[in-house]
């Protein structure tokens, strides 16, 4: 189940968006300050936020920065009563998925969520699939992480046993261990997903 955070110091306007939501099956937690919100939320379950601009101590713009900072993978959807182009223009910028000013239309904010919790959970499975990644990666053998990276470079079967002065049939033994141990379906789809995680 995919989280919705409302972080807002207008209680019944956040009261009014939590009913909205329970009204289609959608569970929130509601948050009337940044500090608390930062403090509490599950970094390890898929959600998203519905986070107001204008806010006493921190303002969105500043919970968002944080949010970056830590590498979080919260899809934000900002709302404000005093939002303009180049607030909007300065959220999209850094990251967010819509900008919506108040008072919003409840189905377009329902649309605007919903579309929040799926990518909040395709970041979500992602930042799993990083994560088993990693681990898997701090399994490898010396020699398994020789095998791998001249893999990442290229390098065929042949190539790797020359280099590395062993035979092409150890090279397969060392290519179904590193398989075995990231649980990836092949060693392409392995190289594809270490590139992916040395880009972030």
């Amino acid at each position: 189940m995919c989280l919705v955070y409302i972080v807002d110091d207008d209680e019944e306007l956040s009261a009014s968006l939590a009913w909205l939501l329970d009204s289609v099956g959608i569970r929130s937690e509601r948050f009337h300050d940044a500090r608390t919100f930062l403090r509490s939320y599950d970094r390890t379950r898929p959600a998203c936020v519905v986070l107001d601009v204008r806010m006493p101590e921190l303002s969105g713009f500043d919970v968002q920065r944080l949010l970056n900072e830590a590498g979080s993978p919260l899809p934000v959807v900002f709302v404000s009563a005093h939002g303009d182009i180049r607030m909007s223009v300065r959220a999209l910028q850094h990251g967010a998925v819509d900008f919506l000013e108040k008072p919003y239309d409840p189905q377009h904010l329902l649309d605007v969520v919903q579309a929040a919790r799926r990518t909040a959970r395709e970041r979500f499975d992602r930042e799993a699939r990083r994560r088993e990644l990693r681990a898997g990666l701090d399994t490898l053998t010396a020699r398994e992480r020789d095998v791998l990276a001249l893999s990442v470079e290229g390098a065929a079967n042949k190539q790797i046993a020359s280099r590395l002065g062993i035979s092409a049939k150890t090279v397969d033994v060392h290519r179904a261990r590193i398989r075995e141990k990231t649980g990836a379906e092949s060693i392409a789809a392995l190289v594809r997903d270490v590139l992916r995680l040395d880009a972030r």
